[in-house]
């Protein structure tokens, strides 16, 4: 592909807003300093045809020597930035369909428990309203994915996830759980609703989006793997489209499709939302990119 794809509007419009261009605040100088450096990736991404794995290799090598890095992937818009690329790759290679990709963030924790549809999430207590969810995982032609497993994980209330919060209150795999789908594609899950939160103040995440006059929040969502035989990983998640931050989440990863508004009643909330997968073409499409994740026995 023509590095000539680094400057269409979906991506230069992206650089602008990671760098904070458009806000007052921030240091001008960091943020032109910081926009070309993001835009020399991004050619460097597509003039040497980088693939995803590539990419995450490389980061994961950084990470090991900075906490932060997968988090400054989500919000100096690098991480969005490769969704952008491999659609513009599918589309070229005239892979069309599907739920749409997103970021899958650095808190995913493999080793959640496998459990059967209908699930509770929440282990421990939350004073919050429930959230129901349900839908149907399908295929390219609209039938069910037999042998679907549904990675699901969220924040609680307080906007912290299990294994990564900071006050250390939560138990192992809280709001986390790999779901087995059943035949009929159907899925369905309960738990405590999520709320969205800020990068960690004072860190290095928090420090960047001071100095370009950004904030560091994401709206509430809750994350997705879905891997079945036959079928493309797909890698997403839906934001919460009543949030305020939806529609300015420091992360980049909102995307059209993506945005169920809850149907919120007394102490519950409902979203019925459909996942469709591709089929795979390849081996290495069925399995997870090589990031980096924690993992935990169950």
């Amino acid at each position: 592909m023509d590095t000539g794809f680094v400057q269409t509007p979906a991506v230069q419009d992206l650089l602008d807003r990671a760098a904070g261009v458009g806000s007052a605040g921030g240091n001008p100088r960091l943020k032109v300093i910081l926009r070309d450096l993001i835009e020399q990736i991004m050619t460097l991404i597509v003039r040497h045809d980088i693939s995803e794995n590539e990419v995450w290799d490389a980061v994961n090598f950084l990470q090991s020597g900075a906490g932060e890095f997968g988090l400054l992937m989500p919000g100096s818009g690098i991480e969005h930035f490769l969704d952008l690329y491999m659609d513009a790759k599918d589309v070229e290679a005239g892979k069309t369909g599907g739920t749409p990709r997103t970021i899958e963030g650095p808190l995913y924790v493999a080793g959640a428990p496998l459990v059967d549809n209908d699930a509770n999430l929440t282990t421990d207590p939350d004073e919050t309203s429930t959230l129901y969810m349900s839908g149907r995982i399908t295929g390219p032609d609209g039938e069910p994915v037999p042998g679907a497993i549904l990675h699901v994980w969220h924040a609680n209330s307080k906007g912290f996830y299990s294994h990564f919060d900071p006050t250390h209150e939560q138990t192992p795999f809280n709001n986390r759980r790999r779901i087995r789908v059943g035949d009929d594609g159907r899925y369905a899950f309960h738990s405590k609703m999520p709320n969205g939160y800020s990068v960690p103040p004072g860190g290095a995440s928090d420090t960047l989006m001071k100095a370009l006059g950004r904030h560091g929040n994401r709206p509430a969502h809750v994350h997705f793997f879905i891997e079945a035989p036959g079928y493309r990983v797909l890698t997403t998640q839906i934001n919460f489209g009543d949030d305020p931050f939806a529609a300015d989440d420091f992360a980049f990863g909102t995307r059209e499709g993506l945005l169920p508004v809850p149907n919120r009643q007394g102490d519950s909330a409902t979203i019925v939302f459909d996942f469709h997968l591709q089929r795979a073409e390849d081996a290495e499409e069925e399995h997870f990119s090589h990031r980096a994740r924690l993992a935990v026995a169950a």
